[in-house]
């Protein structure tokens, strides 16, 4: 890989760092192409040949694995927690939340109770499975592999 792409991957690396940290406020497309130092259009571009999703269903689905969280280890109403995490309607939320995990917030929270294990076990478990690729998902793997995250994990494999 050249130096120039480094470079480039960095910043738009750097760009989803700062989407991170704001994940809960608005998405400002034009101050992420400016921490890449890229037009909008090529930051859309290229952060959708980098990560596999575009820079908005990237946000949703942070502010979705949040409000996971949220469900299972608080007793905040789904209200709140849709507000907290950044989504401006409660239809949308719980739209979106459904497309992501397969269920509405409040059926999530009343199959999964809070975590009792290890933070790095959470955020490994806690990524959601886009709801229509369940059906590629190797059996055995626990909804992990393939379309589980956009992180670049290897899909898992079962040995016999």
């Amino acid at each position: 890989m050249s130096r120039a792409v480094e470079e480039f991957n960095r910043r738009l690396l750097r760009a989803r760092d700062a989407m991170d940290r704001a994940f809960a406020e608005p998405l400002d497309v034009p101050a992420l192409a400016r921490v890449a130092c890229i037009s909008e259009a090529h930051f859309i571009r290229s952060f959708r040949a980098a990560f596999g999703e575009t820079p908005h269903r990237y946000l949703q689905r942070r502010r979705v694995e949040r409000s996971m969280f949220l469900l299972r280890e608080t007793d905040r109403s789904v209200t709140d927690i849709c507000f907290s995490v950044g989504f401006s309607s409660l239809g949308t939320f719980s739209r979106t939340f459904r497309d992501v995990v397969g269920e509405t917030p409040s059926e999530y929270r009343e199959s999964h109770e809070p975590m009792v294990v290890p933070n790095c076990f959470q955020m490994a478990t806690g990524r959601p499975v886009v709801a229509a690729s369940r059906s590629q998902v190797a059996p055995g793997t626990a909804g992990h592999g393939v379309g589980s995250s956009s992180f670049g994990e290897a899909p898992v494999t079962v040995r016999s």
